[in-house]
């Protein structure tokens, strides 16, 4: 097992970018980082560099602007990559899904491993969605 797959199993780096959200998405993903909730304690933390992450927390619907960037900062992950869509405008486009500035929804755009429903999520659903995706990182090292 190389040092990659180590580091993997016991914490997951998340790489946080916004696609164009109204950051009520991003001001719950700063609420799970605070004590009361203490996403740390799973060993999930926010990393300032994609080249560092092994989560790419998306929020926001995809606008016809971000998607280039979107495609470019995937691109720029270490593999292997997950992909966590936060939000009812990630995972369908919510109120802008027939608006003229979104194309298509993220899924469509890159691969997407972790769906966290709402408008915006509760902290405690999306503690259990990382529970889940560790359980998804771990199952998939069993397989190599």
């Amino acid at each position: 097992m190389g040092l990659r797959e180590k580091i993997l199993t016991k914490s997951l780096y998340v790489f946080h970018l916004s696609s164009g959200s109204c950051n009520n998405c991003d001001i719950e993903i700063i609420d799970c980082l605070t004590p009361r909730y203490d996403l740390e304690r799973f060993g999930i933390v926010l990393v300032g560099s994609i080249k560092h992450a092994d989560v790419l927390l998306c929020t926001g619907s995809a606008n016809r602007l971000t998607i280039p960037r979107i495609k470019a900062v995937y691109e720029q992950m270490p593999k292997p990559a997950f992909v966590a869509v936060f939000g009812a405008c990630g995972c369908s486009r919510g109120l802008f899904k027939d608006s003229y500035a979104t194309d298509k929804p993220l899924d469509e755009i890159i691969p997407v491993d972790l769906y966290i429903p709402g408008c915006p999520p509760r902290p405690e659903a999306v503690i259990a969605a990382f529970a889940k995706l560790i359980e998804k990182v771990n199952a998939k090292k069993k397989i190599k």
